[in-house]
């Protein structure tokens, strides 16, 4: 945690030399600190700091907490709220901007030290995860197989572009819809509703197909000749929690059967 700069917001000049000197001598760098939510926003875009320590009460102008919003907006980096009192209205305004932390002044060295050092693993740790997010994502809406994934209870939480296109239904549209709303899948020689797909896939673990001759019922009521794969999503091996199935369109290879056989 050495040499992490921490953006100190305190508009009591004695108080602020304080805990700069306290941060310090625990080996972090104070760049600058502010004594208005104001000069806040402006310093945190100049010196990009890796923290901000926060005092909520800053007298005239804008306080802590709206100076923490507006941070946000800004730049991507962990807060941590300074307040000598916590009554039940500022901490419900504070918990909107999602701090990181809470120090209740008069404050331990120690105390200060693992607040922070907690503060910044979790924010490191939540950015890897969000960069992981991003590269699923974007790796599902480039693949060239529709896709679509479920939570265990079967609500629609992915739907990649392609997906999109063979169903018919947009991605505004889908989502958090039950899978049998936009995944409405029938048996082609009997256009009876079959097994629900993520059922099937819980059941079984994975699956290919549902039946001989699947077919997806579109938005616009066409039908469309389907493979189906499904699978679990597992967390700790065991823990499901959804379900992704990959689907693709066969109208070519069912004419290319039909021309042949005929």
């Amino acid at each position: 945690m050495n040499n992490i700069k921490i953006l100190l917001v305190e508009d009591e000049a004695i108080v602020a030399m304080d805990i700069k000197s306290r941060m310090e001598n625990l080996g972090y760098i104070i760049p600058a600190i502010a004594s208005t939510g104001e000069d806040a926003i402006k310093m945190a875009a100049e010196t990009c700091p890796g923290l901000v320590l926060m005092d909520i009460d800053l007298g005239d102008g804008i306080d802590g907490v709206e100076a923490a919003e507006q941070i946000h907006k800004r730049i991507d980096i962990p807060i941590i709220y300074l307040t000598a009192y916590a009554d039940e209205k500022t901490l419900s305004r504070a918990k909107i901007t999602k701090p990181f932390g809470y120090i209740l002044k008069p404050f331990e060295e120690r105390e200060l030290q693992c607040v922070i050092e907690i503060a910044i693993y979790k924010h490191h740790i939540e950015r890897e995860l969000k960069e992981s997010k991003e590269w699923l994502h974007s790796a599902l809406n480039s693949i060239g197989d529709a896709v679509i994934a479920t939570d265990k209870e079967g609500m629609i939480k992915l739907i990649n572009p392609f997906a999109q296109a063979l169903t018919g239904w947009n991605k505004e549209e889908a989502l958090n819809k039950p899978l049998g709303t936009i995944f409405n899948i029938i048996n082609g020689d009997t256009g009876e509703k079959v097994e629900d797909p993520g059922e099937k896939a819980i059941r079984e673990g994975i699956f290919y197909g549902l039946v001989c001759n699947s077919k997806l019922v579109r938005k616009d009521g066409r039908n469309l000749p389907v493979d189906i794969i499904g699978s679990t999503i597992k967390v700790d091996r065991d823990n499901i929690i959804g379900v992704i199935l990959t689907f693709y369109d066969i109208t070519e290879r069912k004419q290319f059967i039909a021309m042949k056989c005929s």
